[in-house]
């Protein structure tokens, strides 16, 4: 096989599928160190992916997707990268790569247009995979050299993401006598989440002695929260809406820990070596076999059984079951480990 020189890495969607995606990164340097490593992904995961000291360079989709087709294909051409790897399955990129002349492309075969427009199909089902995303993804390295399988233990050396150091007033507000803790209630819809009450109820029985708490979200978010509970923010720190994603990365590398849906948030906390508590529904695919936080100091806590009872709605019993007084008590061994 001619050796790649310029190597684009296409995943698009949010901040904890780019996470769990950077691993990929580190892979190919090893098999290739000289090559450029090219991520293609959202705007606003930019500042994940330049913390990542694998990639070399990041190019946002919304610089050319609304451009004539034509000019999409000069764009990517004058990237004049060869190799494009989907991993984030788009039709549309998918197509582009081929008409561009991308010499090596790769996609998996649950997709039909790969086999349209890739040409090379790597085996893989998603949906009835036992292996978690990160493991997912690292299997469509397999064309270019990577071994079929890696541990959780190796992937969490993979990810190569660096500490930030961004002055802002709310950094120099964590106290080194307390245990700096964020909480992310919310999700933006795109996890299960545990429940403001719930949420409430764990900030009510923290010792306020031992734990310097901050809630951390969108300002919509913020607004929510306010609407559905007015008194949530008592006594603690409210920090949503008041950081961009380069300041909310170097924040929560500066606490000590962090609990958490299957969100963004959780997933830098884990890989930047923090205590960061994961609250999963058991529920296919969502469940923390497939979404878990890497880390060595990342655990989940999700209910001991299989359940798609709340698979049609927004809210599960299963998740919302797990008890502000199990977190806790989960705080205090990872603390005190």
């Amino acid at each position: 096989m001619k050796v790649p020189q310029k190597i684009i890495i296409s995943r698009t969607d949010s901040i904890g599928d780019v996470v769990l995606t950077l691993p990929m990164a580190g892979i190919i340097r090893k098999l290739y160190p000289a090559a450029e490593i090219i991520f293609l992904g959202s705007e606003y995961t930019r500042d994940i992916v330049g913390n990542c000291k694998h990639i070399d360079r990041f190019e946002a989709i919304e610089d050319f997707i609304e451009l004539p087709e034509q000019d999409k294909i000069k764009v990517l051409m004058s990237w004049e990268a060869d190799c494009f790897i989907h991993a984030f399955p788009i039709q549309a990129l998918a197509r582009l790569a081929s008409l561009a002349k991308i010499r090596l492309r790769i996609g998996a075969s649950g997709r039909v247009y790969h086999y349209i427009y890739c040409n090379k199909i790597v085996p893989l089902s998603r949906r009835r995979s036992q292996l978690h995303e990160s493991q997912l993804n690292l299997r469509l390295l397999k064309p270019l050299g990577a071994k079929n399988n890696y541990s959780i233990e190796e992937i969490g050396e993979l990810f190569g993401f660096e500490t930030m150091h961004i002055a802002n007033p709310f950094t120099q507000s964590l106290k080194k006598d307390q245990f700096n803790l964020i909480l992310h209630p919310k999700s933006k819809g795109s996890a299960r989440e545990w429940g403001l009450n719930n949420f409430r109820q764990l900030i009510d029985i923290l010792p306020r002695d031992r734990f310097n708490v901050y809630i951390t979200g969108t300002s919509k978010e913020g607004e929510l929260i306010k609407n559905e509970m007015p008194l949530f923010f008592k006594g603690v720190n409210d920090l949503t809406g008041k950081l961009s994603l380069k300041e909310l990365i170097s924040f929560i590398q500066h606490a000590d820990g962090l609990v958490a849906a299957s969100t963004g948030p959780l997933h830098i906390a884990a890989i930047s070596g923090k205590i960061a508590i994961g609250l999963y529904p058991p529920i296919r695919p969502m469940h923390p076999g497939r979404w878990a936080p890497i880390g060595n100091k990342a655990t989940v806590l999700v209910a001991d059984n299989e359940c798609s009872e709340c698979r049609g709605t927004y809210s599960c019993r299963c998740l919302s079951a797990i008890s502000p007084e199990l977190v806790k008590i989960k705080l205090a061994q990872m603390i005190n480990d």
